[in-house]
């Protein structure tokens, strides 16, 4: 299937593990060129000298927390630098802890906000100019299912990660008039650090073992399995693409149908 993608720009956060990881992989396929960040350096720069050896992109990296304001514009603008254009941002960040309400303390809270919602502020903020002078992008948010069924332990998600939804459905509408389409990739579980985080603490909680939790998730889910990393990265890279040319302000669930509402 002919993309579109092949000598494209696009910024991929949180890219040196999990579904960031599995979307630079993708992307390079795609023979699309990429500024990658995160905050592990040495896993960034060995993901970024694979790409270019297998796949013969340009690719280049920054390590920083996309909750820092100034960093983020910084990497844009080094982005736009080095290749002249940027057409393809996907803002993408780790998860908040999972805890329970009266547990939260302000600065679980107001890391949460900053990591989770005001970071893709910053990144759309930061990038639609570019692409509105090109009259053409994409950005993609990685969210999770969240947004449509909240999950146990997890309040800090459930309640920042909807904000997500109407980020992009306000940015699509007050851009799509540039060619800039927005969407949202809400994952399931996805066998990633962050569910075996999930795991571990639940079955602290439970004293049932890893393996029997993941099994009560599993059974939740019509495919009977978790989810995997480069399933995430495909939709997204679809999403990117010439083929998703009519989708915009759209939560597409990647999560083997777990969610069971209308």
């Amino acid at each position: 299937m002919e993309t579109g993608l092949r000598g494209r720009v696009a910024l991929v956060a949180g890219a040196s593990q999990g579904m960031g990881r599995a979307t630079a992989k993708a992307f390079a396929a795609e023979g699309t060129n990429l500024a990658l960040c995160a905050r592990n350096p040495q896993t960034l720069n060995e993901l970024a000298a694979e790409l270019r050896q297998t796949h013969r992109v340009e690719v280049y990296t920054e390590a920083l927390d996309v909750s820092d304001t100034a960093a983020v514009e910084k990497l844009v603008a080094n982005t736009t630098g080095r290749f002249g254009r940027l057409d393809i941002a996907v803002a993408n960040a780790g998860g908040p802890p999972p805890k329970q309400f009266l547990d939260t303390t302000d600065d679980d809270w107001y890391r949460a906000f900053a990591l989770n919602l005001h970071s893709a502020v910053t990144l759309s903020r930061t990038v639609i100019p570019h692409m509105q002078r090109q009259r053409w992008g994409r950005i993609v948010m990685i969210s999770s299912i969240t947004v449509r069924q909240p999950q146990p332990d997890l309040v800090l998600s459930n309640a920042i990660r909807a904000g997500v939804m109407g980020l992009v459905r306000s940015l699509a509408s007050d851009f799509g008039k540039d060619g800039i389409l927005v969407n949202n990739v809400a994952p399931g579980y996805i066998a990633t650090d962050r569910v075996k985080e999930l795991t571990e603490k639940r079955s602290a909680q439970t004293g049932q073992t890893t393996e029997q939790i993941e099994k009560t998730w599993t059974r939740q889910i019509p495919l009977d399995r978790l989810g995997r990393p480069e399933e995430i990265a495909d939709t997204i890279v679809w999403l990117a693409s010439e083929r998703a040319s009519y989708i915009t302000g759209q939560t597409i669930l990647v999560d083997g149908g777990m969610y069971k509402g209308l």
